[in-house]
């Protein structure tokens, strides 16, 4: 039986990466903070100061290339327990990829990066059939990386995909800088939306670097607390988002907000938000060899 003093904390969202390879379209010399290579060794410190214990990586370029380099980096890092790749979902052969890649026993969903998409819909339209129902064979999660305005494709991709298991990234990105109130509107709106379909997850990442520097517990509560209320803590699983955390952030005063922020909940459904979620959301190997329950 599984206590709460076994339930390892995870991280359920971060990524490594290495502008030298190449395919970071979003990643330039500019963004200082943010431009050079970042693996296992650099986010080993900052884990074992949050007694973290492993990690979910999820990519950061839109190719296979880039998902094969991360599945080769986990192969031989017992830290990252899975792996959230990219494959073109609209491809005519994308089960055949699918497939394939599936063979990486760490690979545990994949992400289109909807955020970066030119049409907003696309989600919605696309003819990702194919894709979908080899998401769904191989038992693999869908990653929605979506704004407020994403809301309505979304939506309809759920309704019409019941059986796949999908979790919204940083919490649908809330727009907490811009501070105004139809703003806020329209994300919890959309949260809502989203958290009435029970085949749907969330994300409580991604929040520091949507609010103004020098954010705090205050400026994070009202957000934290409509996603605690939309989807519960049996939902919602804590990722860090490093390093992109470091634009407007660190690792240990993100996660010791979170905690702080979550104090209201039980022992379990900390233990629950902190790691547990993650672990059975995405099917994760346990010390033993066996994916958790749920």
């Amino acid at each position: 039986m599984t206590t709460i003093s076994t339930i390892e904390r995870i991280d359920a969202h971060q990524h490594y990466w290495d502008p030298a390879r190449g395919d970071y379209g979003w990643l330039t010399p500019s963004m200082t903070a943010l431009y050079r290579a970042f693996g296992p060794a650099d986010l080993a410190p900052l884990r074992a100061s949050c007694g973290v214990a492993r990690t979910v990586v999820v990519q950061a370029a839109p190719t296979v290339e880039e998902t094969r380099w991360l599945l080769d980096l986990a192969r031989n890092e017992p830290s990252i327990a899975g792996v959230v790749g990219w494959v073109p979902l609209d491809d005519p052969h994308v089960a055949t990829l699918i497939a394939e890649l599936a063979r990486e026993p760490k690979l545990r969903g994949v992400r289109p990066m909807l955020q970066d998409l030119p049409d907003d819909d696309w989600i919605e339209n696309a003819d990702t059939a194919r894709g979908v129902e080899a998401l769904i064979a191989h038992d693999l999660a869908f990653d929605a990386l979506v704004f407020t305005r994403h809301a309505h494709a979304l939506a309809t991709f759920l309704a019409r995909n019941p059986a796949l298991r999908v979790v919204i990234d940083h919490g649908a990105k809330p727009p907490i800088a811009d501070g105004g109130e139809s703003g806020y509107t329209a994300w919890s709106q959309a949260i809502s939306r989203f958290a009435r379909f029970p085949h749907v997850h969330c994300k409580l990442s991604g929040l520091a670097t949507e609010a103004e520097p020098g954010w705090d517990d205050a400026t994070l509560a009202p957000w934290v607390a409509h996603l605690l209320a939309s989807f519960g803590p049996q939902r919602l699983m804590w990722g860090s988002d490093w390093p992109v955390l470091n634009l407007n952030g660190d690792y240990a005063r993100w996660h010791a907000s979170a905690q702080r922020l979550t104090q209201a909940l039980s022992a379990d459904e900390r233990a629950a938000v902190f790691g547990g979620n993650a672990a059975a959301f995405y099917r994760l190997k346990t010390g033993l060899g066996d994916p958790p329950a749920g």
